[in-house]
């Protein structure tokens, strides 16, 4: 598969992650919210919660499950990513913040709200 066609199916997965999570309640602030450390999905407000949101995709079990790519590394470069976010907007530093996660496939979507720590 190109470049190309991923770039594709992310964003149309992202969309179906956004116009899912708007669904629950969630009001989206930023899509795709990139800075010279990395990039943020989703940000949204939930439930009083200045929401982190890495969205992941697989087409099939053959990867493996999508929530299991968030590793270590990858959690700690989204909250890297967030602290930035938090210094750009001025969003005090004990405002109440969440990660989470939205695994996608074909037919199914899991959130797993509070998916992990900040990582300072």
């Amino acid at each position: 598969m190109t470049g190309e066609n991923r770039r594709a199916i992310g964003a149309k997965q992202e969309q179906r992650a956004k116009e899912y999570l708007e669904a629950q309640g969630m009001k989206i602030l930023e899509q795709n919210f990139r800075c010279r450390i990395g990039e943020i999905d989703l940000i949204g407000k939930d439930q009083g919660y200045l929401v982190f949101v890495e969205v992941k995709y697989r087409s099939s079990a053959k990867a493996g499950h999508p929530a299991e790519a968030v590793n270590l590394a990858k959690q700690r470069k989204i909250c890297r990513t967030a602290d930035f976010y938090r210094y750009c907007k001025k969003i005090s530093a004990d405002s109440r913040i969440r990660y989470d996660v939205l695994a996608l496939t074909e037919r199914k979507i899991i959130w797993y709200k509070n998916a992990f720590e900040h990582i300072g």
